[in-house]
Parts: C-alpha cells; sequence; structure tokens
C-alpha cells in the first residue's frame, strides 16, 4: 500500500510540471470526486467535475487522465493530459467550451474537439476542432466540412469596434 502511494505521489509531481497556462511555471492544482493511480502505466485519471487549475487558467472536464514519462523504474515529467465529457478551458483572455481536449508537452498545445465553441468578448467561433499554441497563442480552426453549403464550417460572429477581452 505505502509503494502505491508513493507511486501516486510520485506521478502527481510531474503534473505540476505541465503548462494547462500559457507561459506559466505555476503548479498545476487538480480537484475532483476521486483520483486513481495507475503506477505501472504512469497514469492518473481523475474523474468527477474535475478542477485543474494554473495561475489564472482553469481545465474543467468529467475526466482527466494525466500521462507522465517512464524513467528508470518509476514515473517522470508529464507528456499528456486528457479531458473528456463537458470541457472547459477558461484563459483570462478566452472560454473554449468542447467535448474533448488533449494537452501535449511536447509542442506545449492544447487540442480541443467536438462541438468547439469559442468565446472572446462578445465576439463568439464554432468549429470541430480547434489546435491552441500556449507558448505564441496562435490558434487554429478547423472543420471537417466544407463548402458552402454545409452548416458545419468554421463560423464567427465578430463586433467591430469591440474590445476582445
Amino acid at each position: 500500500m505505502l509503494v502505491m502511494l508513493a507511486g501516486a505521489a510520485m506521478m502527481l509531481a510531474g503534473a505540476a510540471q505541465a503548462q494547462i497556462a500559457p507561459k506559466s511555471n505555476a503548479p498545476i492544482d487538480i480537484a475532483a470526486d476521486q483520483s486513481e493511480a495507475f503506477t505501472n502505466e504512469c497514469r492518473v485519471v481523475w474523474s468527477g467535475d474535475v478542477e485543474a487549475l494554473q495561475a489564472k487558467t482553469r481545465l474543467r472536464a468529467s475526466r482527466l487522465s494525466v500521462f507522465s514519462a517512464r524513467k528508470g523504474d518509476g514515473c517522470g515529467a508529464t507528456q499528456k493530459l486528457v479531458a473528456d465529457g463537458e470541457v472547459y478551458y477558461v484563459t483570462a483572455e478566452r472560454i473554449v467550451r468542447a467535448d474533448n481536449a488533449v494537452y501535449l508537452s511536447t509542442g506545449e498545445t492544447i487540442t480541443l474537439t467536438g462541438n468547439v465553441v469559442v468565446v472572446q468578448g462578445r465576439n463568439v467561433a464554432r468549429a470541430d476542432r480547434v489546435v491552441i499554441d500556449l507558448q505564441t497563442g496562435q490558434s487554429q480552426m478547423i472543420s471537417t466540412q466544407k463548402g458552402r453549403a454545409s452548416p458545419r464550417r468554421v463560423r464567427g460572429v465578430f463586433y467591430p469596434g469591440a474590445q476582445a477581452n
């Protein structure tokens, strides 16, 4: 039992190396109804109204899986976060709602998929997928459907003269 708790603690420590907040070294504070550590897989699953906070950035979901790199006999730095179920990614600049999200530490990107809605101030955009580079702030909106007659293309409503934030 003690070995399992120690393994879970090491994996949780790796989560602090992930960066859901743009250009932040602040720790990630994760709260959920329950957490389960799979030490042999270097994976921790948080479930039930999960909320991850880093600096002023918030990631909410029904379930959050944290994957760490294998380091010798243990687990090292966090490589990936996978959020599922009513995902909200909230920064000072924008609020993004989606069905799923994947954060990759190698490229410091977060990809949100499924019924994506992005709100910046009064401006609203919709897409099937949004990829956000957390270092540059650049984002790309993508739709799986093409053509003028398609109702599921990338779409935005923007208010001229309104501030983005």
